[in-house]
C-alpha cells in the first residue's frame, strides 16, 4: 500500500514564489555566465579517470581483417593454428601449448618441419601439442589446450571460423586478406598478440639485417624479372602463378629486389588475391621474365621445355628455371617464417643464383 502526505495549501503557495523566484535568478544568471560550463561539465565526465588510462594502456589491441582484438593483459597460453604462425612464438622462445601441424613439406613424426623441430628441441619440449588439421580446423583440440590468445595472423580462415575461435580465446587473424600476409606481418600481428610487440621488432629487424647480408653475396638478382609459376606435367594446359602479394611472391620483390614483369601484373584484377591460373595459350605473358620459380623437379623441367607453346618462353628455353623439389627441406620454406628463413636461405639464394646464371646477358 502506497501512502500519500497531504501538504497545506499555505505551504504550496510559499514553495510556488520560491520556485519563481530561483528562475529569474537563473535566468539573470545565465545572461552572464559562459554557456561552455554544461560543455564542461560533459567534458569532465568524459575524460577518463587515471585508473581507466592505465587500463587501456594495459590493454594489447590488435586490428585485423575482422575488426580488433583486445587483450586486457599478456597471455600466459599461446596456441597457434595453420601455417608457421607458430614459428613466431618459437622464435620469441615461447612454446605454443597446440600448434598445427605442417600440411606440406618434409616432416618428422610430429608433424613439424625440421626448423621448427629444431626450435621446439632447443627449448626443451620434447611431446608437443600438435593439431592435425590438414582437413580442418580441430576445434575441439584447440579448446582442449585452454589458450589465452590464438595466433593465426597469416591463415585462411573464414569469418565462420573466426567467430568459433573468438568463443574459445581471443584471435589474431590476418590483416587483409587470407594468405597474403608477409613474412613482416606475421612476426609482428603474432608478437603483439603475445605482448612481446617489441621482442618481435626486433625480431624483424634481425631477420632483415640476416637477409641483407646473404644476398648482398648474389648482386646479380637486383632488378631482375622473376615469376613464381608452377605446373603440372600432368596438365600443361594451364599453369598457376603465385602474385606479389603472395609471401612467395613479395619475398622475391621486397627482400631479393627482383621484380615481377609488367606483362604478369597486368592480369592481376585482385590485388588482393593470391595466385591466378593462365592457359598456356598465354605463355607469352612469361616472355619478360629472367628466372621462374616454381615447384617441380628435372623431371617436370624436361617436359615443361619439351611443350611447344610452354617451352618457347625464354627463361625456360635458356634453363633459367629455379624447380623447388616437392621432398625437398627447401620446398615448405618457399612460404618464409621466422624459423625457416634463416633455416634455408644459403640453399634459397644458391638455386636461384645458379638459375640467374643462365641468363644470356
Amino acid at each position: 500500500m502506497v501512502y500519500i502526505r497531504k501538504i497545506p495549501l499555505s505551504v504550496l503557495l510559499i514553495l510556488a514564489g520560491l520556485l519563481i523566484a530561483l528562475v529569474g535568478c537563473s535566468s539573470e544568471s545565465s545572461d552572464t555566465t559562459p554557456a561552455s560550463t554544461s560543455a564542461e561539465d560533459d567534458s569532465e565526465k568524459d575524460e577518463p579517470t587515471a585508473s581507466q588510462e592505465a587500463e587501456e594502456e594495459d590493454s594489447i589491441v590488435i586490428e585485423h581483417a575482422f575488426g580488433e582484438t583486445v587483450l586486457e593483459e599478456k597471455p600466459d597460453r599461446v596456441a597457434t593454428i595453420q601455417w608457421g604462425n607458430h614459428d613466431t612464438a618459437l622464435a620469441l622462445g615461447v612454446v605454443p601449448v597446440g600448434f598445427s601441424a605442417a600440411n606440406y613439406g618434409v616432416t618428422d613424426e610430429n608433424g613439424l618441419l625440421p626448423w621448427t623441430a629444431e626450435k621446439v628441441e632447443e627449448l626443451g619440449e620434447d611431446d608437443p601439442n600438435v593439431f592435425q588439421d590438414t582437413d580442418g580446423l580441430d576445434f575441439e583440440a584447440i579448446s582442449d589446450s585452454n589458450p589465452d590468445v590464438i595466433l593465426a595472423a597469416y591463415s585462411g580462415i573464414t569469418q565462420e571460423d573466426y567467430e568459433i575461435l573468438s568463443d574459445i580465446a581471443p584471435v589474431v587473424a590476418y590483416p587483409e586478406s587470407p594468405w597474403t600476409t608477409s613474412w613482416r606481418d606475421q612476426i609482428t600481428m603474432n608478437a603483439k598478440g603475445m605482448g612481446m610487440e617489441e621482442e618481435g621488432e626486433q625480431l624483424v629487424q634481425e631477420t632483415e639485417d640476416l637477409i641483407n647480408e646473404k644476398a648482398s653475396e648474389y648482386p646479380g638478382m637486383e632488378g631482375k624479372k622473376v615469376v613464381w609459376a608452377n605446373f603440372s606435367a600432368d596438365d600443361l594446359s594451364e599453369f598457376h602463378v603465385y602474385t606479389p602479394a603472395d609471401s612467395r611472391g613479395s619475398f622475391l620483390t621486397e627482400e631479393l629486389g627482383m621484380e615481377y614483369p609488367e606483362s604478369v601484373k597486368e592480369l592481376i584484377e585482385d590485388d588482393s588475391g593470391f595466385s591466378l591460373s593462365i592457359s598456356a595459350e598465354n605463355a607469352d605473358v612469361l616472355n619478360d621474365a629472367d628466372l621462374i620459380i616454381g615447384y617441380g623437379d628435372e623431371s617436370l623441367q624436361e617436359a615443361v621445355q619439351a611443350d611447344p607453346r610452354l617451352g618457347q618462353v625464354p627463361a625456360i628455353e635458356r634453363g633459367s628455371v629455379a624447380f623447388i623439389g616437392d621432398g625437398t627441406v627447401l620446398a615448405a620454406s618457399g612460404t618464409p617464417s621466422a624459423l625457416s628463413i634463416p633455416y634455408t636461405i644459403d640453399d634459397y639464394l644458391e638455386l636461384i643464383g645458379d638459375a640467374i646464371s643462365n641468363i644470356e646477358e
